[in-house]
């Protein structure tokens, strides 16, 4: 199966998730803020990331632009998963690169469909 990089600032959404898509047959790794996540996205080339948006230093707004624009990792699928709900932070995201936008807290159904389309 996949590789998939949790990156967030809450240990409790970090392991929820994970425990969604373990059952799947996915290896989760856990970043706790931005700069981690660039460093392992970096270092580890996972084959997806899930990342939130309101962490403490670099948000993931800016942590998914770095990565898109970045060739070594330009092609790692991202699907942002946040509490932000706004129509507009949706755009924002997928402007700076993330293939999906989810809203917390999220159902395991979307979270698993959101997974499978972006791996494909």
């Amino acid at each position: 199966m996949a590789t998939i990089l949790i990156v967030d600032d809450s240990k409790t959404d970090a392991y929820v998730h994970a425990g969604m898509l373990k059952d799947l047959g996915h290896e989760i790794s856990f970043a706790e803020d931005g700069e981690k996540g660039l460093e392992m996205a970096t270092s580890t080339r996972p084959d997806l990331i899930l990342m939130d948006i309101i962490m403490p230093g670099q948000n993931g707004f800016q942590v998914t632009r770095k990565l898109s624009k970045n060739p070594e990792t330009a092609d790692i699928p991202i699907i942002i998963i946040s509490s932000k709900h706004d129509e507009t932070d949706k755009i924002y995201g997928q402007r700076q690169g993330a293939v999906e936008y989810l809203v917390k807290p999220v159902e395991a159904d979307a979270l698993v469909a959101a997974v499978n389309k972006a791996l494909s």
